[in-house]
């Protein structure tokens, strides 16, 4: 397999990066900011089910940690599998949150751009959120 074209994609957050990792990264805050969980996300052992466009999908969290990392795997109805690599890095009095978006092989430059204005308006969000 060779390496995917990626996309950092990321936001400023006049915000503590401990109070932004602890609301961000609990999955049932997810729907408050990130669009493609907004139907919410309900406990199912050790992951999460959510239903959305792409019908029911499982999303994988790794363990909380101290290092402001929110890696999630989502599952799709048809096996496909995507890793999300999401940080929380400090930066002064606030942080900054960073999104690693991967370019599947097969994906347009339109359906790239789109996952990315997605992704970026779903920090945004975040950032409103945190900076209340």
């Amino acid at each position: 397999m060779t390496t995917m074209p990626t996309r950092i994609i990321h936001r400023s957050i006049d915000r503590n990066w401990r109070d932004v990792y602890a609301f961000a990264g609990a999955p049932e805050n997810m729907p408050l900011w990130a669009s493609g969980l907004a139907s919410g996300l309900e406990r199912s052992g050790d992951d999460w089910i959510a239903e959305g466009i792409l019908g029911t999908v499982k999303v994988s969290f790794v363990p909380h940690n101290e290092f402001g990392v929110i890696d999630h795997t989502v599952t799709i109805e048809s096996g496909l599998r995507v890793y999300n690599a999401l940080r929380i890095v400090p930066n002064g009095n606030g942080c900054e949150i960073m999104f690693v978006l991967l370019r599947p092989p097969g994906m347009t430059d339109e359906q790239f751009e789109a996952d990315a204005a997605h992704v970026a308006r779903d920090l945004e969000a975040l950032k409103t959120l945190m900076e209340r």
